[in-house]
């Protein structure tokens, strides 16, 4: 491999971005060589904006995958695109960055799994969350003993929705607010404590006209999870799409010796009351007047450019992500969110087989 990671970005809309303010950022170990997107204007803006020149331009991703040169393909399309994108993306023997959910199926993501492992290449999941500075900060107190031992975490996204079309339906994006905003909390806390949880419980607002607010959306608008862990940790995920003013990522954890409060969207360290508004505050603001708190760096802040140079640099290696940030955390994470769905339309508690069966020899779920 060349000493500079070559990128085809797959995709030029609202996760691209994301992962293209990454790139503009780590250009000493990484180059976007091409970028495709059915809507070509769409690549010509993406690449204005952050002053690439020297790129190929596809309209087809099979076209790009088959002809581009690159050494990774990252995939920030719709949901339902994931898996047959990077399929054929391990086929050509490139490396696979996928956003996330990892795809809208357990099985199409146990699929990428499967195929990065045949064609012996790496597949990274795209959890941002794990390279938040904040969160990281928040860790290393967690390390050093200054709460003592975390008890109780409560985290949450959410936002006023989505408003992309490809999210309104359950084939599209494989679910609501929990598949979209949850996997976030859900992907931190399996990191966290390595998968080892034992049982959980939910409820969502159940989608269409049972929806708090977005009765045209297929998936849930509304959604919680209480899940408890091996080592006697319990949480409360939450996921919605009925919170106005912004984004909010909030994560809360209480110890036995003290307490943290984590904001990853509000940190601001500027205070602006504008009477014409501003350009821009933070991500999903439906108003920029009056108060606010403008983002100074939201990308840095909530982990993607850290994000992006750490799979650069693992492709180089030609090495695994650390663990949150690998293909097989993206497909245990979606497992969960599926059951966290299963728990709340079925009306019951579900436990983990791979630790509650050892213990107790209980069922799948209970009653």
């Amino acid at each position: 491999m060349n000493k500079k990671v070559r990128v085809l970005l797959i995709g030029a809309a609202f996760s691209a971005d994301l992962h293209m303010d990454g790139y503009a950022r780590c250009t000493d170990i990484a180059e976007v060589t091409a970028i495709c997107d059915k809507d070509v204007s769409r690549v010509e803006a993406l690449a204005e904006r952050y002053g690439l020149r020297n790129y190929k331009v596809y309209d087809n991703y099979e076209k790009a995958i088959a002809e581009a040169d690159c050494d990774i393909a990252d995939i920030c399309m719709p949901n339902f695109l994931h898996c047959d994108a990077a399929v054929a993306a391990f086929k050509k023997g490139l490396h696979v960055i996928s956003e996330k959910p990892l795809s809208t199926t357990v099985e199409e993501a146990a699929r990428m799994v499967e195929a990065a492992e045949k064609a012996g290449k790496k597949l990274f999941y795209a959890e941002d969350w794990l390279f938040a500075p904040a969160m990281n900060k928040a860790l290393a107190v967690i390390k050093e003993g200054g709460i003592g031992k975390p008890l109780y975490i409560r985290a949450r996204e959410c936002h006023c929705g989505s408003h992309s079309p490809f999210a309104q339906t359950l084939k599209y994006c494989g679910g609501g607010c929990m598949v979209h905003l949850g996997i976030h909390p859900v992907g931190f806390m399996l990191a966290l404590k390595e998968g080892s949880w034992t049982e959980l419980v939910a409820m969502t607002s159940g989608g269409a006209e049972t929806n708090l607010v977005h009765k045209q959306m297929e998936g849930e608008d509304w959604s919680a999870c209480m899940i408890k862990f091996e080592d006697g940790t319990s949480a409360l995920l939450e996921a919605n799409y009925v919170t106005t003013g912004g984004m909010e990522d909030v994560i809360d954890i209480y110890g036995t010796e003290g307490c943290m409060h984590i904001d990853l969207t509000f940190s601001s360290a500027i205070s602006c009351y504008s009477m014409p508004g501003l350009s821009y505050t933070v991500e999903k603001a439906e108003i920029t007047t009056g108060w606010s708190k403008p983002a100074v760096d939201e990308k840095f802040n909530l982990g993607y450019v850290g994000e992006i140079r750490h799979f650069m640099e693992c492709c180089l290696k030609n090495q695994d992500a650390k663990t949150g940030l690998r293909g097989i955390d993206g497909l245990e994470a979606l497992k969960v969110v599926n059951l966290i769905y299963k728990s709340a339309r079925e009306g019951i508690k579900i436990v983990n087989p791979k630790l509650i069966s050892k213990q107790r020899g209980s069922s799948y779920c209970e009653k």
